[in-house]
């Protein structure tokens, strides 16, 4: 297929066009007559099929030409398969186990065929469900941890670290669509955006009119433009993890790129903080709903531990790259000064964290691409209450994330939020 022209697949055509492939045949067997293909993309871009026979199963990922959520008035490079290729493969090196197995991938059909995980599924809708996992903070923590360490000036060395700035800064399409989703159209009445209507009406004038919040947003925004201090997975929320009683995955590094450390940590931390203000919309018994609201919080705040822990643990034993050289330190018996250079990186992580939190919940609730905790609450007035509660607490994260220091302190001011009833 390598020779061939781009050609979206369909279920009807997969088999046929991708039948030769050893990769698939190996894990299908040779007649694609037994084939099953089933195509599941829920997401905003791409199609995704699930192929199957007596014999095994593979996913079939492909990128489309243009925003599958907005339709080929938007166009978008199919290089981006290319990107999320590159960036699982440097995730599963730098955390074993964490992402799905690449089998095969084709640059000019712009497909990946990696592992079908089963019976997994995507941590959203076990959000929505009340299901609890017992690894899932843990797995998260160390994941961001490992990541971002070890693709940064902390682990690389300078040739390594900087050929790959240069292959990841191609993917300059995506980053605009973070850089103008995320950073500048939930602040004014950009075309694609959309909210409840008109219950959210004041609120999201009211942060419209907000100069302080629209200075600290422009902020944020310089730190990910300006610091390219790690790879990113880019796009970091619940449904980008999929889960089973005993194992968690992360998938669609897409949006991958080089940027500032706080920013998955906080794109992950906030989607987890806008389940716990909807779950008043999937519970209905108050008592359980708070049952598991604290553990939503619970969760967060473990994230966070266990990020430190692993990042710290990473910094002591595996700091050999062009940042902190042990010679500085160490080498000479100063030990301290290594660690109070670790303790001041943690800080501008954690106080960048809570500003990316804070505007990822607001363009998940203003702009184009929202989430399903929130927008499968059928009652609108209660939707709207919840993500009042959400688009408050994002706020305050963003204007004083300078003040705020411990993930209790996060849980005591969601607790609070919970407690308004303004919509």
């Amino acid at each position: 297929m390598s020779n061939s022209v781009y050609e979206a697949l369909t279920p009807q055509t997969l088999g046929e066009r991708l039948g030769k492939l050893d990769v698939l045949t190996e894990y299908l067997g040779t007649d694609i007559s037994t084939w099953s293909v089933k195509e599941v993309g829920d997401g905003n871009l791409n199609l995704v099929f699930i192929v199957e026979s007596a014999s095994g199963s593979v996913i079939v990922k492909q990128a489309l030409p243009y925003v599958r959520l907005v339709g080929d008035s938007w166009p978008l490079p199919l290089s981006r398969a290319f990107f999320e290729y590159h960036a699982l493969k440097r995730q599963a090196l730098r955390d074993p186990g964490s992402v799905p197995e690449i089998y095969h991938f084709d640059e000019e059909q712009a497909l990946i065929i990696m592992e079908f995980l089963t019976p997994h599924i995507i941590l959203r809708h076990d959000l929505m469900s009340a299901t609890r996992h017992e690894t899932l903070a843990e797995v998260l923590g160390n994941f961001v941890a490992r990541t971002l360490f070890r693709g940064s000036d902390l682990s690389m060395n300078a040739a390594e670290r900087k050929q790959d700035v240069a292959l990841f800064a191609g993917n300059d399409k995506l980053c605009d669509i973070t850089e103008n989703l995320i950073f500048n159209d939930p602040y004014f009445d950009a075309e694609m955006n959309r909210h409840t209507t008109p219950h959210l009406d004041g609120v999201v004038s009211e942060l419209r009119a907000d100069m302080d919040l629209k200075v600290e947003v422009q902020h944020l925004k310089s730190i990910f433009c300006a610091n390219a201090e790690t790879m990113l997975h880019g796009d970091l929320h619940t449904g980008s993890v999929m889960v089973t009683p005993s194992d968690v995955k992360v998938i669609d590094p897409e949006f991958a790129l080089y940027g500032p450390m706080g920013f998955d940590v906080g794109m992950l931390l906030a989607n987890f903080y806008m389940a716990y203000f909807a779950q008043p919309g999937h519970i209905a018994d108050a008592e359980g709903c708070t049952d598991y609201q604290a553990w939503i919080l619970q969760v967060c705040e473990d994230i966070w531990q266990h990020f430190v822990s692993e990042f710290s643990h990473l910094w002591r034993t595996e700091r050999t790259g062009i940042l902190y050289p042990a010679s500085l330190y160490e080498d000479q018996g100063h030990h301290l000064a290594s660690e109070q250079a670790l303790t001041q990186m943690l800080s501008k992580i954690w106080q960048d964290m809570l500003g990316f939190c804070g505007v990822e919940m607001h363009r998940r609730i203003l702009g184009l691409a929202h989430i399903a905790e929130l927008d499968t609450i059928e009652d609108e007035t209660l939707r709207a209450q919840c993500e009042t509660k959400a688009l408050l607490f994002g706020r305050h994260l963003i204007k004083n994330r300078h003040a705020l220091g411990a993930p209790a302190d996060l849980s005591r001011l969601a607790l609070v939020m919970e407690k308004e009833t303004r919509a």
